[in-house]
């Protein structure tokens, strides 16, 4: 299948890979060079523009990190409205907002091909070995037709609904995981301040009603000091900015989310955009005096 991707940044340079391991042939598009190099190296063609991907695509793929950047390369000069044909499916795999997936699938209809959102979750290791779960909302028909195509870079599809019920589905599960990396950096320098050491903090909590995902990852990362991206602070200020204006837009009180989007703001804003997520939670070590950290 003749398959274009637009994004091959930390997910997207994984997804490549395995669609082109599937047996597809992608065309890739970024404005990085060195993103580009590695989708090259991994058998991917290189495209000099979303408009020109576009005209040679059955199926578009977009993993992109803001809604802004999507309706750029959307509907910008040289974007994928310029050069796509009659019936192309359109996936966008990205966390973006409902006003945009709306405004896609507005010109789908008038324009005649298939838009579906289905973003993505998994972080990057879910990438790389295909494990993803992808949330994907739109005609019901084309994904039962694509699932195949889907499933090679997620063991997970479901499909939500009409357009947009995946893309709520993803912000709202993102808000919950990125909520809870605030409350865990409390909960954590309480326990750790009172005298008991991370890790028989974690083995504690790990057997009991306490446990979560998001800190199953601490014995490798936060214990050790280790802060690097493999979903930057940066994209997570954005997905629970996401959330926040969803629930304006509904008329829904989110005072618990607005705490929350005000710690990675504070993050941003001491410099750790480009770090993990997790650093959200050296604010409030900073501010109780105590490091969640591996004395061995």
């Amino acid at each position: 299948m003749e398959v274009g991707f637009i994004g091959a940044g930390f997910m997207g340079q994984h997804m490549i890979r395995n669609l082109i391991e599937e047996g597809h042939t992608l065309t890739v598009f970024d404005i990085d060079k060195s993103a580009l190099e590695i989708a090259k190296g991994n058998g991917a063609k290189i495209s000099q523009s979303p408009r020109q991907l576009a005209q040679s695509s059955e199926v578009i793929f977009t993993s992109l990190p803001t809604p802004q950047i999507l309706d750029e390369v959307t509907f910008g000069e040289g974007g994928i409205i310029e050069g796509i044909k009659s019936g192309t499916i359109f996936f966008d795999l990205s966390t973006t907002s409902l006003e945009m997936i709306n405004k896609i699938g507005r010109l789908a209809t008038s324009q005649d091909f298939h838009f579906l959102d289905a973003p993505v979750s998994g972080g990057v290791k879910g990438a790389e070995d295909g494990s993803l779960c992808i949330m994907v909302s739109g005609e019901s028909q084309i994904y039962q037709k694509y699932k195949p195509l889907l499933s090679s870079i997620g063991t997970q599809t479901m499909y939500c609904g009409e357009l947009g019920s995946g893309t709520i589905c993803k912000i709202t599960n993102n808000l919950i995981g990125l909520s809870l990396h605030v409350l865990l950096g409390e909960a954590f320098t309480m326990g750790v301040k009172a005298g008991v050491s991370p890790e028989i903090l974690y083995d504690a909590i790990s057997i009991s009603t306490g446990d979560s995902r998001q800190m199953h990852s601490f014995p490798t990362t936060l214990f050790k000091d280790d802060f690097s991206p493999g979903f930057q602070l940066n994209l997570a200020a954005k997905d629970v900015g996401l959330a926040t204006e969803l629930g304006k837009s509904k008329k829904v009180p989110m005072e618990v989310s607005n705490l929350v989007q005000q710690k990675y703001i504070e993050a941003q804003n001491k410099g750790f955009g480009t770090d993990s997520a997790a650093s959200v939670i050296k604010i409030q070590e900073e501010k109780s005096q105590v490091i969640i950290r591996n004395t061995i």
